[in-house]
């Protein structure tokens, strides 16, 4: 049986994406050991259906954004998150990860920046609500950056536990929109630690029916939102929140790739995050 997803489309190599560059040049050669696992499938990300990019972003964005060079590829990205969260809502899959390029965090309602110009998360919630009835869901966001995008995509909403460790603290929405400030410099241990205090209970308590986890590696030591944190702490992150998914929602957990730049990062990380995935608990 096939458990865990792996999204990538062929457009995302060999382009300087906005941001993070050609972090994929080398995918999806370097999973070639994870996708040979009996319980891993790789999916060609699909483009997403433009109506329902609509129904989340004002028409004058959309026009601007269907004007850039990057077009493809973010309507792929936002493609292969709708796409991986209803396979595992339907329970075809249990998790996955999701390769993104020019949409993310930083896309709301009307406005984007930051390399991320279509929003992810918005056409999934409302995709998987319109056609499934899901209504409530957690996003954690351990990109370097604020998920300002996500934040205005999702305030007032109260089914959308939203918390994002980044560099203030704040509590809003009746509780459901969060921001943890984890330093300028930190340690492995210490953002951890911080995730175990204040990611996971609220987690618990608002139990949700789905996990999203943007991940951007931009923390990690030498990249461009370096927060002192070394390759190894990623690996330790997906443990946590995995173990929190399957506490919570049978394990249901889609991880977005988001910021960072570094090759080697990402090449490290993302194999032994789909093997992580894949195992039995």
């Amino acid at each position: 049986m096939v458990t865990t997803g792996v999204f990538f489309s062929k457009i995302f190599k060999g382009k300087d994406w906005p941001i993070i560059g050609d972090k994929f040049r080398n995918f999806p050669e370097v999973l070639k050991n994870v996708l040979e696992l009996p319980n891993v499938q790789l999916y060609e990300s699909p483009p997403v259906d433009e109506e329902l990019l609509r129904k989340v972003h004002d028409s004058e964005l959309l026009e601007q954004t269907k004007n850039a060079w990057y077009y493809e590829g973010a309507l792929r990205a936002v493609g292969g998150c709708v796409r991986a969260a209803e396979m595992v809502w339907r329970g075809e899959l249990r998790n996955a990860l999701v390769f993104t390029v020019a949409a993310g965090h930083h896309a709301g309602p009307s406005s984007a920046w930051g390399g991320t110009y279509l929003s992810s998360l918005g056409p999934t919630v409302r995709y998987l609500r319109e056609k499934y009835g899901v209504r409530k869901f957690t996003i954690l966001d351990t990109d370097s950056h604020h998920g300002d995008g996500d934040r205005a995509m999702f305030m007032g909403d109260k089914d959308v536990l939203h918390v994002c460790f980044c560099s203030s603290n704040a509590v809003e929405d009746d509780g459901t929109k969060v921001d943890v400030d984890v330093g300028w410099k930190t340690t492995d241990d210490k953002y951890l630690k911080l995730i175990e205090e204040e990611f996971v209970p609220r987690v618990r308590r608002f139990q949700p029916q789905m996990v999203f986890h943007f991940l951007g590696h931009d923390t990690c030591e030498g990249d461009y939102g370096d927060r002192g944190l070394s390759p190894s702490f990623f690996i330790e992150l997906v443990k946590v929140v995995k173990r929190c998914s399957e506490e919570v929602c049978e394990g249901r957990y889609v991880i977005l790739t988001g910021g960072g730049s570094r090759i080697d990062v990402a090449e490290y990380i993302f194999p032994k995050i789909v093997e992580l995935l894949a195992m039995d608990d």
